[in-house]
């Protein structure tokens, strides 16, 4: 369950995710070398052909999550499927390019420019002149006038997720003609190309009615180069099939059946032949790569079996005869003999049956790429131990974020570069590592920083009823757990060894084991080196030994302390099948933490409450979820980071900042970059907002999200889309003796791959 968005805004530019967007800045020139916001750290993966090696017709299985609740994805309940749908089935008048910006769509869009900036900011929009409606009537001014009443925030009456950018309109025009539709702002905003992507028809916007129940299970109105056949809830399918009015390239496909399909429940549905393409997690991602390695020139089959075991050849019934026969011969009796029989016959059963699961997946190949979604850390400052903001900087401080994204990442052979920014990802205009702000992991000044909140080793706690005192057997038991986390880190992983002074970088963090072998022969030799005075503030008594000295491998701080209560926090964690890296990622997570004293109490949840019940609700003090990227961060964005305001009712307006911390700077930053339209201006202030939310410490950017799916080998232009909006029309399959262009191979990994992402 790798993308269950349940985020208020269900726009496909704004849905937080558990463990799983589509974007949507004009085009800038190229990235300089000085500029900060590089380049995309993987390029989409969907082995892409020109339409002329593509056949016409055949229908494409796409596994999906859900089968949407509705059509409309401005109301908020839609999800991934209904963006999947609104995508392909409706205008748009930017698409995402390869770097995450905003292009120009052609097919709807001739233009679009501000025209005026006094006394009112004016776009004009000029409209292909081809494209219409399914129903033969223009797209044209009557259908923006529409959605922008709808979306607004005026009428009550209809049911929005939000009207960011709407509400700044003043009014909307016919222009010089049928095709140029005019728009006057009456304040200036930046962001409006993220404006009427996706455009509705005026059947579905132009009354309340309409708009809340008449686009939710069908769309009879469309202009895309597919059309809604139908929603098929009992077969839990959408079926797109082509639009006989689209004027654009022809639809290669007859047909799209996006399929909802559990993601524990994919493997099988591949190895059934039931589908053509579908995100997998990494598990599934290492079976398929099996199965397409090198096959046996006699069997057309994987040359290793389950576990990398020989496969057993035709002759395994032959053998279980002549095994028979030989124990009764050596003195067996029968049914010993017969039990030695059925014994084999159930392991050459079950080798034939991973022989065809592994054949049968041979026809497909796993194409990867980084989604354009960062997982995150969120720290609840709401009430609690991190309400005070020395206490989340020193949990932040105490992240080694660089392993945890190479836990995550690197067995994929996936870019393993921690995230820099709370607002963009590399690559995208925006991008900057702000997280100077915060400072580098360094866990001595989380000590100090723990220190001056009034949390200290070794305090008196006061026992609660049925709780287990802290001390021998608590630390014994946190060894064992810890030890038992250990046999399952991945082969290359930091040994937990650290040599106290010896860190070039942060004096008393562990040691990324650039020097192995002279800590080895430090640990054998036992010898001392000359010691250093120790001024940690903050420190617990005999926490710091003289420089040099090699520390114990599950060295810890002591457990803090105030006020007779320990420094627990309660850590939240996705209980379902697809959420086993957020687990992964939260054991390390703690183990850090627990080296400068900070206890975690862990709770694993029903993915379907995980959001709704804990995070949106703020049960909890950390979280791991994430966030999509966004071409249009000040408006996206802003409400992810606004500071929360009293509601009417007394209760705390939070919008989407789940971690209840904000700042007035941070919003009045928002606020100029939302109006200025200038760009160079805009990403400046939006990077000085970055900063500031990192010194906030309310969440921690930690890694982007692997995109690991399953592909049809003769499947083109379809895959790991990365940040690119799909063009719905190229998908389709090879003619025989056509290929499609992948990206270059990554070196392999010699670490096993991790769970699942």
């Amino acid at each position: 369950m790798s993308h269950v968005g349940v985020g208020p805004r269900a726009v496909m530019r704004s849905v937080a995710f558990l463990t799983a967007g589509v974007l949507a800045v004009p085009a800038l020139a190229g990235c300089t070398s000085e500029d900060p916001s590089g380049k995309p750290l993987a390029e989409q993966d969907v082995a892409a052909a020109g339409r002329a090696s593509v056949s016409d017709g055949g229908t494409l299985r796409w596994a999906v999550d859900s089968v949407p609740d509705t059509l409309n994805a401005f109301q908020s309940d839609a999800d991934a499927t209904t963006t999947r749908v609104a995508q392909a089935v409706l205008p748009s008048m930017f698409r995402m390019d390869e770097a995450g910006s905003p292009v120009r769509n052609p097919d709807y869009l001739e233009s679009a420019e501000v025209v005026d900036t006094e006394p009112k900011q004016v776009v004009v929009y000029k409209l292909n002149q081809q494209a219409v409606w399914s129903d033969g009537r223009e797209i044209g001014a009557a259908d923006f006038a529409a959605q922008w009443r709808a979306l607004s925030g005026k009428d009550s009456a209809y049911w929005t997720a939000r009207n960011a950018g709407y509400d700044r309109i003043e009014k909307i025009e016919r222009g010089a003609n049928d095709l140029e539709v005019k728009v006057t702002f009456s304040r200036p905003y930046a962001d409006w190309k993220a404006l009427f992507t996706p455009l509705y028809p005026k059947d579905v916007t132009g009354t309340p009615d309409a708009f809340n129940d008449g686009a939710r299970r069908a769309l009879k109105v469309s202009a895309g180069p597919f059309a809604v056949k139908k929603v098929d809830t009992k077969g839990d399918q959408v079926v797109l099939t082509g639009n006989p009015r689209w004027w654009g390239e022809p639809a290669k496909l007859d047909q799209i059946v996006l399929r909802a399909v559990p993601r524990d429940e994919r493997v099988s549905e591949l190895v059934a032949g039931e589908l053509d393409l579908a995100e997998i997690d990494p598990e599934t991602a290492d079976e398929v790569g099996l199965a397409a390695g090198p096959q046996s020139p006699a069997t057309g089959t994987p040359l290793m079996g389950p576990g990398g075991t020989p496969a057993a050849g035709p002759q395994g019934r032959s053998a279980a005869q002549a095994l028979r026969s030989w124990a009764i011969a050596n003195g067996s009796d029968e049914e010993a003999a017969e039990e030695e029989v059925l014994a084999r016959e159930e392991r050459r059963e079950a080798e034939a049956k991973a022989r065809r699961r592994q054949q049968a997946l041979s026809g497909f190949e796993v194409r990867k790429s980084l989604e354009p979604a960062y997982t995150q850390l969120a720290l609840n400052g709401a009430d609690g131990p991190l309400a005070d903001e020395r206490v989340r900087r020193a949990v932040a401080r105490a992240l080694d974020r660089e392993k945890l994204a190479q836990a995550v990442l690197k067995p994929l052979g996936l870019p393993a570069e921690p995230v820099g920014s709370h607002l963009a990802l590399s690559g995208q205009p925006a991008y900057a590592d702000g997280s100077g702000a915060l400072g580098e992991q360094n866990a001595k000044e989380a000590r100090a920083l723990l220190a001056d909140a009034g949390w200290v080793p070794g305090g008196p706690v006061k026992k609660k009823d049925g709780e287990e005192a802290a001390g021998a057997e608590k630390d014994k038991k946190d060894k064992q757990e810890k030890d038992g986390k250990d046999e399952k880190k991945s082969e290359g992983d930091d040994d937990g060894t650290y040599i106290v002074g010896e860190d070039n970088k942060n004096e008393g963090d562990r040691n990324d084991g650039g020097d192995d072998a002279k800590d080895g022969a430090d640990r054998e030799s036992g010898e001392k080196h000359s010691s250093g005075k120790n001024t940690a503030q903050g420190g617990a008594p005999g926490a710091y030994a003289p420089k040099g000295t090699a520390a114990p491998a599950d060295a810890a701080a002591a457990p803090l302390a105030k006020d007779g209560k320990a420094l627990t926090l309660r850590f939240v964690l996705p209980s379902g099948p697809g959420s086993e890296t957020l687990r992964t990622v939260a054991d390390r997570i703690t183990d850090m933490l627990k080296e400068i004293g900070i206890g975690t109490e862990v709770t694993k949840v029903p993915d379907e409450s995980y959001f709704k019940d804990h995070v949106a609700a703020g049960e909890y003090d950390l979280a791991l979820y994430s966030w999509p990227a966004s071409a249009f961060p000040a408006t996206d964005a802003r409400p992810i980071y606004a500071k929360p305001v009293p509601a009417a009712d007394g209760s705390l307006n939070v919008a989407q900042n789940y971690t209840r911390v904000g700042t007035d700077q941070v919003d009045q930053l928002f606020d100029r970059a939302m109006t200025t339209l200038d760009q160079k201006e805009a990403r400046g202030l939006l990077r000085k907002a970055d900063s500031r939310i990192w010194a906030a410490a309310g969440s921690v950017p930690l890694y982007q999200r692997p995109q690991l799916v399953a592909a049809r080998e003769n499947l083109a232009n379809a895959g790991a889309f990365g940040f690119e909006t799909p063009v719905y029309e190229d998908m389709g399959f090879l003619k025989k003796g056509a290929q499609g262009s992948r990206p270059s191979a990554p070196a392999p990994s010699s670490s096993p791959s991790s769970p699942s992402s």
